[in-house]
This record gives structure tokens, sequence and C-alpha cells, in this order.
């Protein structure tokens, strides 16, 4: 069975995608933004893999949940590491 704190988790989570998708433009508008995004849609698998995870195939999808953590963690790393690039260029 889900936890409450992970429903809730994935509840913000999804509310956060629905305001991203409806400001489309203006994230657009982020250096590098599809790193970032990528690294969002990311974690929102990894939350939806932790709610499943609770009625079905605990292990397999616990595993799959971390490997999403971990990749949305390098995907963030990745834009941090290209934005800070990107504003040593400009200087």
């Amino acid at each position: 069975m889900a936890q409450e704190n992970e429903i809730v988790m994935l509840l913000l989570g999804i509310g956060v995608l629905i305001f991203m998708l409806g400001n489309r433009q203006k994230i657009k508008l982020i250096p590098v933004s599809n790193v970032l995004i990528a690294s969002f849609y990311t974690l929102i698998a990894g939350w939806v893999l932790t709610v499943i995870e609770g009625f079905i195939w605990q292990e397999f999808l616990n595993i799959l949940e971390h490997f999403c953590y971990a990749g949305s963690s390098v995907l963030m790393a990745v834009w941090c590491l290209k934005i800070f690039r990107n504003e040593e260029k400009t200087n």
C-alpha cells in the first residue's frame, strides 16, 4: 500500500507539471531548459513508480524508482554545469 506522503508528493508534482505545461513558452527562455525539463520529468517518473510499487512488483519498481532519482540528479547536475559554464563564457 502506498504511504500518504508519497501520494501527496506525487499530487504536488503533478500540480507543478500542469503549471509547467501551461507556461511552456516562458520555461523555454531558461538557458538549457531541455535538460532541466528532462530532470523534472525523470523525477515525476520516480514519484509515480513510488506510488505504484505499493501495489505491484515492489522490488522491481523500487529499483526503477531509485534509477529515476539518480538520473534526475545527474541531469540537474549537468544543467547546473552548463549554466555556470555559459556564465563564465559571457563574463
